[in-house]
Order: C-alpha cells, then sequence, then structure tokens
C-alpha cells in the first residue's frame, strides 16, 4: 500500500467474466468511515493511473477507478469487449466494493463506458461527469473499423503495435508528443511506464492491444449501446470538453458547429468548455486536475443526502 499526503492506495482484483478486473482505491486519510465516493473511468488506451492527479485533490473522497478489461493489470481478461462489457465489469466491481451508488465520472472512451453503465445499472450511479467524451464524436459513415481507429486515435494507434527495449524508451518516445510539451511530470511518467508489458520476445509492449482498442472504437462509435443509453439519459449529466485534441491540435474532438448539434439533442446535458487544455491534460496535468476536481466536489455536493 502506498501513502500519499491526502489518501492511502491499494490495488485490488475483482472477478468479471473472462478474469480478474484490477482496480485502484484510494482511501482519504482525513476522513471517517462514510466519506463519499467517486468512480473514475479512464480512457481507451487508457490506466487507472491516469487519475492521480485529480484524486491528489479530492482530500476526504474515496476514489475508485479500475484497469478497463483489455487495459493495465486488466489487459489478460478474455472475451470480447465493448461499452456493456465494460458497464458489466463497473458493477461487478462497486459490487464488490460493497458500494451501492456513486457519482461517475468518464474520461474519452470512459464517458462512453460512464453513460452506458447509467443506462444498464441506473441505480448503481447517482451523476455524470463526462470529461471530453461520451458523445457521440464526428466521424464519417461506412468506414472500415482500421479507417475509423485510425481516424479518431491517429498516432495512438500506431503506437499499440511498437515495442520497446525498456521503460526509458518508451518514455523518450512520449517525451516527443505534442499533448504533453510543458506538462511532462514524475505522475506521467509512472503511468506511462504502468503501461507497459512483456511482450515474451526480450522487449516491452503497450498493454492494450490494438484488436481491443479496434472493438470498443467500433462498438462506441457504430454500436447500439450508446444511442440505447443517451436516449434513455436519465442521470444528471455534466460535460467538460477542450479545445485541443489527442495530438494538442484544434478543434479537439468536439468541434463548436458538431456540440452544438449535440447539445441541441440532448437538452439535459450540462456543457462547459474549458480553454487552454487538450485530451491529456485536461485529466492528467496540474491545473487540469484543478478543474475536473473542483468539477467533482460540485457534483457530489449536489448528490442528495441519504
Amino acid at each position: 500500500m502506498d501513502r500519499t499526503m491526502s489518501h492511502q492506495y491499494r490495488t485490488i482484483d475483482v472477478p468479471v467474466q473472462g478474469g480478474a478486473l484490477r482496480a485502484g482505491v484510494w482511501n482519504p486519510t482525513d476522513a471517517a468511515t462514510g466519506a463519499p465516493t467517486v468512480l473514475l473511468v479512464h480512457g481507451v488506451t487508457a490506466s487507472h493511473l491516469a487519475w492521480p492527479f485529480v484524486v491528489d485533490r479530492l482530500p476526504g473522497v474515496r476514489v475508485i477507478a479500475p484497469d478497463l478489461r483489455g487495459r493495465g493489470r486488466s489487459n489478460g481478461v478474455e472475451g470480447s469487449a465493448g461499452m456493456a462489457a465494460h458497464a458489466s465489469d463497473l458493477a461487478a466491481l462497486l459490487g464488490a466494493l460493497g458500494i451501492e451508488q456513486t457519482v461517475v465520472v468518464g474520461h474519452s472512451m470512459g464517458g462512453f463506458v460512464s453513460v452506458v453503465f447509467a443506462h444498464l445499472h441506473p441505480e448503481r450511479v447517482s451523476r455524470l461527469l463526462l470529461v471530453d467524451g461520451g458523445l457521440p464524436l464526428d466521424v464519417p459513415a461506412g468506414l472500415s473499423t482500421d479507417e475509423l481507429v485510425a481516424g479518431i486515435l491517429g498516432p495512438t494507434a500506431a503506437r499499440l503495435s511498437m515495442r520497446f527495449a525498456d521503460a526509458g524508451a518508451y518514455l523518450d518516445f512520449w517525451r516527443q508528443h505534442p499533448a504533453f510539451t510543458g506538462a511532462w511530470t514524475p505522475e506521467l511518467e509512472r503511468y506511462l511506464a504502468y503501461d507497459l508489458v512483456d511482450d515474451g520476445a526480450g522487449a516491452f509492449r503497450p498493454a492494450t492491444s490494438y484488436a481491443t482498442t479496434a472493438d470498443d472504437t467500433l462498438d462506441m462509435n457504430t454500436g447500439s449501446a450508446l444511442p440505447a443509453a443517451l436516449a434513455g439519459l436519465q442521470h444528471p449529466t455534466r460535460l467538460i470538453t477542450v479545445p485541443r485534441g489527442l495530438q494538442n491540435e484544434p478543434p479537439g474532438l468536439y468541434a463548436p458547429e458538431h456540440l452544438d448539434r449535440l447539445l441541441a439533442q440532448y437538452p439535459g446535458v450540462d456543457h462547459e468548455r474549458i480553454d487552454g487544455f487538450n485530451h491529456y491534460t485536461i485529466v492528467m496535468s496540474p491545473a487540469g486536475a484543478d478543474v475536473v476536481s473542483a468539477a467533482v466536489r460540485e457534483e457530489l455536493s449536489a448528490v442528495p443526502t441519504r
């Protein structure tokens, strides 16, 4: 168990269909039993260690964050992925921890997972906070799976097929990434090093496979789970978007015109655009975590006291 100033951190493994789901649990060091809980759900090639910046800004709050199936130390879970499968895993995780209901925060693909989770397990969710994800992306119809993945993820997808000599080589690769110019931190290094697994041939590879990423990307953009969930959206939902994307490029995942159409279609979603961040740094930087953690605290304060 590791300890930070505000939380004690441990990992757990929870049985799910196809294997064991790894999750991080941060218990507050300065709160009595009954601390509020928030569930944080990471993006398409990330892990639970995408969240420490946010966690450190939530003193007094218990934080649960899984490695989604196919990612991190859950990359050995067998069977298909997809939004509904991830939702079932989240329900199993909360059940194992005895958590009846919680605020759910989803970043990137985690936002899509969170929306579907709220639809399939509505009793488990009190409020939704979506961070640069969760509403449909503006992608052309008729693309092949590879075209869809390349169009949305670009070099992020290509990285999944690369091999690295060691963690140092992997960190050197990421140091050139435009999203993290001026935003390199020890926490980021820990997150990136955790992503590496032995490829069985003397080198290392990212924990997430291309096949898993492709399956999930296809499902969240062309599957039926997300449209059904959005059509039946019943939980208070807040969406934060940023003006720069995975390569620090404008206009980000949600161009203003596309976003306007979405918000007209889903008027129950409360939206705010936060300048100065890209798709990664809104979560994985001190300043971005300030924004997200403040929103989390506001969502927690809006949950009725039982």
